[in-house]
């Protein structure tokens, strides 16, 4: 909302302050600042002249006129022009030598078409008034030769452009803010929708509701005798340019105006283009409406629509119907003003994606009382303005509706806000917002019963269903009930009101306390582990992400998943940010790989990515919807059981993805690329944090490549698989060849944490080394053959280290020789080279058993 300054000022008596002053002061009172810009301060010495004789000069090829001009000097300047629409007698804006204009355009006597001219007679947009002008900007007859333009046309201003939250939508409007501007600065109001009026029974066009959910007010006005060539006057255009609106013709500006200024929009209609009763009603089905813009468009059955005997006029409260368009030549006009269907009108809105100014305000709440005023101040108006005669009478279409009434204790806002504010100032801060606010017996608002305002116990009174209510006055013996006025519909319930309170003493007015921190232990062992986790691979060189927690159908495909994978089972969101990604992901990697993808598309060749996430499984045979609780009260353990078995579970997963270069190459030689083994060893710098032993084997597991997937067990437990992915999924998703990849859940390695971090005993005595190099079947897995090793060396066994892989005739076609170094030591004594030696015998021992493997040159 663009908010001139000067528009302001009509409607309060604001002190000697600045626009950025006016602007601190609304955006403490909620109303968020998103710019000043300022318009006319810039232009010099530009004043009013008259033209005392035009000649033409006929040997250029484009016309060219030499004017002398009087600008209230001893003698008139002569000015070269090339505008058209103004002739002698004329009261037009001269920009003399020295003066400067917008943008800091300056102004000097040249000689050009073979003439000085000693200035420059200006057009609107030359002034800064508007983008484009047809030609020079004609004054009224009578302004004085010589006066300041700037001062003339009040050019000079200030203009707030405010950001409006869905819930303010009274500050779409002059009318708004000001009265929130008057409420800031504690200075009167006036309400411009405060008019007198004209007393009368007679209806205007006949008119009826036909749809009370779609509309519950609906007025028509005529205008009679309307000069549609009337332009719309200088000072009505400007004001709509600085509040962002283009102007059109003197019958849509004026119904511009008057939406800018109040907050009502409104319609007209050329009466000559009706045609029988009008009618707001829903759209029935195969209606279609030609719109102003030209669109034909097909009309939904919740559609709210304003019809005639011809079918649908107008989409209400979105846009008119091209059919019963004000034209250059329509001298009939009915002017239209409605309170429709918040709802209604944004779902049409949206439905349609037609957003238009007048749908910015119905959709959030426009004043139902307003459209009486709205429709008068519009005919006032036009008669004035455009030679009209204004008819008599005044269609009127109402549907009853009971005002909401919110019975809450008097120090519900001390409570809410942590301080105290007392019964009169939170009396008196409600009804300068509008509400009226009376005293209520504490016996009315007993369980069951009602107070004689029609407040009940349970703290609001409503003409609609606004569900159950906030029980905040259990217990109270200092009741009010506040009735919030027709320009809040958003003043609903008890923390609404609380709100207002809070805002307008001020938010800078809360004490800032800090909560006590509640004594513990700390972060929980999983905590530890998650935080271990996240340093360990980002000193391993993988750096985090965070992805949507969202997937869709195509994923599963691009993921290789079978028919029948439990991860192709997920929950569906009822309002998913993308159609295309409607579901809650069952695995971190896609959102992993689309992210890797977006890296690699912007030029990083080498990417390591991991991220700690949780993922969602539904329970088999959960229900598939989740129940929606009651916001106003506490849900009991039933519902919130309901709830919990509606959740699926939400295990939490590390995931890494990578591709490149491991190893970078440079001048000391080349590097080396990632490949599966990096993600399996990102699978055992995770366990390792959890201080377990991570046992690899060979498996088939989609996305990865069948012949390069690891199985990642933590004792029995299968707690993730890392590996390679599998070429189709490396071709769907469009990612580099032999992209790897790794999953792990963490929330099995939590369950298998084996208690709080001990100190370890670090043993003072030497260590013992052994090497031994085995021969086994190219096809055996090394981490078989490590498993083996470790397993049969004993308790004395510190560490092992695979060292060297040799592969040649020396070993025998179809074998490799594996190389490892066990390094030995004991806690109480210095090995011997007998006790070393038979550890390490007993593990050859248990390899040679279980794989085949024999001692190499043995």
């Amino acid at each position: 909302m663009k908010v001139p300054l000067s528009w302001l000022r009509e409607y309060v008596d604001l002190p000697a302050v600045t626009a950025h002053e006016v602007a601190d002061k609304l955006t403490a009172a909620g109303l968020k600042l998103e710019s000043i810009t300022s318009h006319g301060h810039e232009i010099k010495n530009v004043v009013v002249g008259e033209v005392l004789d035009i000649e033409e000069l006929t040997e250029f090829k484009k016309p060219i006129r030499y004017c002398q001009v009087e600008v209230g000097e001893a003698a008139p300047r002569g000015i070269v022009c090339g505008a058209t629409n103004f002739s002698v007698g004329d009261r037009v804006p001269v920009a003399l030598p020295g003066a400067v204009l917008p943008g800091g355009f300056e102004i000097g006597a040249r000689k050009t078409y073979g003439r000085v001219s000693d200035g420059m007679i200006c057009s609107e947009a030359e002034l800064g008034i508007a983008d484009s002008s047809p030609g020079i900007l004609v004054l009224e007859p009578g302004a004085p030769i010589g006066a300041d333009i700037v001062e003339l046309l009040q050019l000079r201003d200030d203009v707030i452009e405010l950001e409006i939250t869905p819930d303010r939508g009274y500050a779409l409007s002059i009318r708004g803010v000001a009265r929130e501007a008057a409420i800031a600065f504690g200075v009167p109001f006036r309400d411009p929708a405060d008019l007198d009026l004209p007393d009368t029974a007679e209806a205007a066009y006949p008119a009826s509701i036909g749809d009370p959910s779609a509309c519950d007010r609906f007025v028509l006005r005529e205008v009679g005798g309307f000069d549609p060539a009337a332009p719309s006057p200088l000072w009505m255009r400007v004001r709509l340019l600085r509040a962002g609106m283009r102007p059109v013709s003197l019958a849509v500006d004026v119904t511009n105006y008057v939406m800018l200024e109040l907050g009502q929009p409104l319609h007209a209609f050329d009466r000559t283009k009706l045609t029988g009763e009008i009618v707001v009603r829903r759209a029935r089905a195969g209606e279609t409406l030609e719109t102003l813009d030209h669109v034909v468009r097909k009309l939904h059955p919740d559609d709210i629509l304003i019809t005639d005997g011809s079918g649908p006029i107008s989409m209400a409260g979105t846009m008119g119907g091209l059919a019963t368009e004000i034209s250059g030549s329509s001298t009939e006009l009915v002017i239209e003003a409605a309170h429709f269907s918040a709802t209604g009108t944004a779902r049409m809105s949206r439905r349609h994606n037609l957003v238009s100014e007048a749908s910015k305000r119905f959709e959030r709440g426009v004043d139902r009382e307003l459209p009486l005023y709205a429709s008068w101040r519009a005919v006032k108006l036009l008669v004035e303005l455009g030679g009209g005669t204004a008819a008599p009478g005044v269609t009127h279409a109402a549907i009853e509706v009971d005002p909401v009434r919110i019975t809450i204790p008097a120090d519900h806002p001390d409570r809410v806000a942590g301080m105290a504010y007392g019964r009169e100032v939170v009396i008196r801060h409600l009804e300068q917002v509008g509400c009226t606010v009376t005293a209520t017996e504490p016996a009315a608002a007993t369980a069951g019963g009602a107070s004689a305002s029609g407040a009940a116990a349970t703290g609001v009174v409503s003409g609609g269903d606004l569900g159950d209510a906030l029980d905040v006055t259990e217990g109270a013996t200092d009741l009010i009930t506040v009735t919030p006025p027709t320009w809040r519909p958003d003043l609903t319930d008890p923390n609404d009101l609380a709100e207002e309170v809070i805002r307008l003493v001020g938010y800078d007015r809360l004490p800032s306390v800090l909560p006590a921190a509640p004594a513990g232990g700390g972060l929980t062992e999983g905590q530890r582990l998650r935080r271990r986790v996240g340093r360990a691979l980002a000193a391993a060189g993988y750096v985090e992400v965070l992805s949507y927690p969202f997937l869709g159908e195509r994923d599963f495909d691009n993921l290789q998943l079978p028919a029948g994978d439990p991860r192709r089972v997920a929950t569906r969101l009822a309002n998913p940010l993308s159609e295309d990604e409607p579901l809650m992901r069952t695995t971190l990697l896609p959102g992993l790989l689309k992210t890797l993808v977006r890296n690699v598309g912007r030029g990083f060749s080498d990417v390591a990515l991991f991220e700690v996430g949780a993922v969602y499984r539904p329970e088999p045979g959960a229900p598939e919807k989740a129940p929606v609780l009651p916001v106003s009260r506490r849900p009991r353990p039933e519902e919130l059981a309901s709830v919990e078995a509606a959740l699926p579970a939400q295990p939490l997963r590390v995931a890494v993805v990578l591709t490149g270069e491991r190893e970078r190459s440079g001048w000391w030689g080349g590097g080396r690329a990632a490949g599966w083994a990096d993600a399996i060893e990102a699978a055992r710098t995770v366990v390792r944090e959890a201080r377990l032993v991570p046992v690899v084997s060979a498996d088939a597991h989609e996305p990865w490549h069948p012949g390069r997937c690891a199985a990642i067990h933590v004792g029995d437990e299968l707690i993730g698989h890392a590996g390679e992915l599998h070429p189709r999924v490396i071709e769907a998703y469009g990612l580099p060849p032999r992209t790897c990849a790794m999953e792990i859940e963490l929330t099995r390695l939590e369950r298998g944490l084996p208690g709080p971090v001990q100190t370890p005993a670090i043993s003072s005595y030497p260590v013992a080394t052994q090497d031994v190099a085995l021969v086994v079947p190219a096809a055996t897995p090394v981490a078989t053959v490590e498993q083996a090793l470790r397993e049969g060396a004993g308790e004395l066994l510190e560490s092992i280290r695979l060292f060297d892989v040799y592969t040649g005739a020396q070993v025998g076609e179809g074998n490799k020789s594996l190389a490892y170094s066990l390094r030995f030591r004991a806690p109480d004594r210095t090995l011997t080279v007998e006790e070393t030696t038979a550890a390490r015998d007993a593990a050859v021992s248990l390899a040679t058993e279980r794989l085949g493997a024999q001692l190499r040159g043995a």
